[in-house]
């Protein structure tokens, strides 16, 4: 749920206006619109790459994944374990854009922990991918835009442990 969307349900709830820290709290959101956007299409623009890094980065740190018996040995398996990094960060872009955790959270976390369990996939493998395409993301944006977007990655990492 967005700033906008808490803080009137918030102010609905309590048969009330907005505060007027409320209403600076979205003039900040608004006002910060265009940053948002503007990591949501870099990260977008690169998305190939970002995966691309980030997998073999995950690849050479956790050669088990991709070693006989491994979640992502072999191509087809590989490619699903590049897909759901893709996956994970197309998540972040919504949360970027919408400037809040919800939709990662209501999207792509609830039962992720259950789910990779089921399949027999370490999930510290899968918070170890995110954090590489962190990095990956990190030496296409300015810092402060890198610090903005590094805060979801690091959201949804701790989600997953």
């Amino acid at each position: 749920m967005s700033i906008v969307t808490k803080a009137i349900v918030n102010a609905d709830a309590e048969a009330r206006y907005l505060s007027p820290g409320e209403l600076d709290r979205i003039k900040s959101f608004v006002t910060n619109g265009e940053r948002r956007l503007r990591i949501a299409q870099v990260l977008t623009d690169n998305r190939e790459r970002i995966v691309k890094q980030a997998g073999d980065q995950l690849f050479q740190k956790r050669p088990d994944v991709v070693s006989p018996g491994g979640n992502a040995y072999g191509q087809e398996m590989t490619a699903t374990c590049l897909r759901d990094l893709d996956y994970y960060l197309r998540l972040i872009t919504y949360g970027v854009v919408s400037g809040d955790v919800t939709p990662i959270e209501e999207i792509g976390v609830v039962g992720v922990r259950e789910m990779y369990k089921s399949l027999g996939t370490p999930i510290d493998a899968v918070a170890s991918g995110v954090t590489a395409m962190k990095n990956a993301s990190a030496s296409l944006l300015s810092s402060e835009d890198a610090s903005e977007a590094g805060g979801y990655f690091d959201y949804l990492v701790g989600a997953m442990q």
